[in-house]
């Protein structure tokens, strides 16, 4: 988290991520939520610099799962939100509530 109390945006979208896949989640269903939530293409190494950085923030926790052939032996790794991560979220939340209270956006005027 930053001086203001806030994570980063992208830090969010990862944690509700998770929040929202539970134990399934892992690298490519991870990027591929957030390509289709966010409506941005995602890479892999963005998803896996961050979930390495909120695990080495004691936000999130990861667990390497069973061996898969499918896969050539080489087993997924899950992660999942841990308390700390849950609290960071719903502290970030709250701030992002406190500054858009009370803002009403009107569409800007096309230029003439």
């Amino acid at each position: 988290m930053g001086k203001t109390g806030v994570m980063g945006a992208f830090e969010e979208m990862v944690l509700l991520t998770l929040v929202r896949q539970g134990e399934a989640a892992y690298g490519v269903s991870i990027r591929r939520e957030l390509e289709e939530r966010a409506g941005n293409s995602v890479s892999m190494g963005a998803v896996y610099a961050t979930l390495d950085r909120l695990e080495s923030k004691a936000l999130v926790r990861s667990r390497v799962g069973e061996e898969r052939e499918s896969r050539r032996g080489r087993p997924r790794r899950y992660y999942t939100v841990l308390p700390a991560g849950v609290r960071e979220l719903q502290q970030t939340r709250a701030v992002r509530e406190r500054m858009w209270a009370g803002i009403e956006l009107d569409q800007p005027a096309e230029p003439s």
